[in-house]
């Protein structure tokens, strides 16, 4: 047994080796990106901060295995060779809030998060690009299941009212839009707007979801009281949250963060256009009335829940037209060929969405309006 363990440390330095030259291959698995573990292996030998961070052993051999990725991040997964504590690699692909350090405004929100005990540690963040050309947060490696709309309402009220009470104090680094509603209708304006302009744009999808634009004006002009900011997610689909029943349960993968209000967090969860997107599921009223229900009892009067439901229901509008617009940007990228979209199920998702059935569905509950057509089923 000792001498299969040592020929086996030694084979790993030789892939090591190899990944700082690159000059061989080791039968390392690649990842979804092109990306290839090899040089991520090599990246945290090589690399004198991260040594230092991580508390590394000089050139010890670290097996790094590939995870799925995402649209902007590239995720690895490797075990310490000293505590045996699993940790994450990410690799920041690009930006959705068009950042130029997205990799580290991610990890600082992180950082500020960190006393929510619902958000991963950051434990080495390297912004400079100079290794992969992109940037590389390692964190902590947290375990858990992906959220059951119809297990754990509960328990994402609770993930959330803790996250949203981190106190967000002057200087906090985070962007601020100054009409978050506002804000959202803007970003969906630049996506719908690649959909307007493809050549094979449908005339109903326009008619339609213009008039879904005019709603959403008007909802976003209403008077209201400036709500107190908080940290807020902007981006909370079932798989985001990490479930343990008998544990703490997390929220994770903070590509988005703003300084924002919570009602969006609330509405972007509770979405028809977020819960159908994973799973088969759609909200009823009263799953959507026990889960608020649920979040104020977990808040318990730890922040001002003023005009909560009010405002809940304006972002409700306002994310379901984002989740359109996406839908019709990224189906006109797909079929004029300037992007494709990940896989048949998410294309499927995608053409579910722009098809009759969801959007009078939308129109109906969201929006007001009264197309003829029914609900996805739940």
């Amino acid at each position: 047994m000792a001498i299969d363990e040592t020929a086996s440390r030694q084979a790993k330095r030789t892939c090591v080796d190899a990944a700082l030259g690159a000059s061989e291959t080791c039968g390392a698995p690649a990842s979804p990106d092109g990306l290839d573990p090899r040089e991520v292996e090599a990246y945290l030998v090589r690399n004198t901060a991260a040594r230092t961070a991580l508390d590394l052993p000089e050139r010890a051999p670290i097996e790094v295995r590939p995870l799925a990725r995402g649209e902007y991040n590239a995720n690895f997964s490797f075990v310490h060779p000293v505590t045996g504590r699993k940790l994450l690699f990410r690799v920041n692909l690009g930006s959705q809030m068009h950042l130029d350090d997205q990799i580290g405004y991610e990890a600082h929100a992180l950082t500020l998060l960190e006393p929510s005990g619902r958000t991963p540690r950051v434990l080495f963040v390297d912004s400079s690009k100079s290794y992969f050309g992109k940037g590389v947060l390692v964190e902590e490696w947290l375990d858990g299941r992906p959220l059951s709309y119809d297990a754990d309402l509960d328990v994402a009220a609770e993930v959330l009212a803790d996250v949203h009470d981190v106190a967000l104090s002057d200087g906090h680094g985070l962007v601020a839009p100054d009409d978050p509603l506002g804000a959202v209708i803007d970003e969906c304006e630049a996506m719908f707007r690649v959909y307007r302009r493809w050549a094979g744009a449908d005339r109903t999808t326009l008619d339609r979801i213009g008039r879904l634009f005019a709603h959403a004006r008007k909802v976003a002009c209403e008077p209201r009281v400036p709500a107190h900011r908080h940290i807020v997610s902007t981006e909370l689909n079932s798989r985001n949250f990490l479930i343990n029943e008998r544990g703490t349960s997390y929220l994770v993968d903070w590509e988005k963060p703003v300084a924002g209000e919570v009602e969006q967090d609330l509405a972007h969860f509770l979405a028809p256009t977020t819960t159908f997107w994973k799973t088969e599921t759609v909200l009823d009223a009263r799953d959507v009335d026990r889960f608020i229900e649920a979040y104020e009892h977990a808040v318990a009067g730890r922040f001002s829940l003023a005009s909560l439901r009010d405002r809940t229901a304006a972002y409700l509008t306002i994310t379901c037209l984002r989740g359109l617009t996406w839908c019709a940007m990224a189906y006109a990228q797909h079929r004029s060929g300037e992007r494709s979209v990940a896989d048949a199920y998410t294309l499927g998702k995608v053409e579910s969405y722009l098809g009759d059935p969801f959007l009078s569905f939308v129109e109906r509950e969201f929006f007001g309006l009264s197309p003829e057509g029914g609900a996805p089923r739940r």
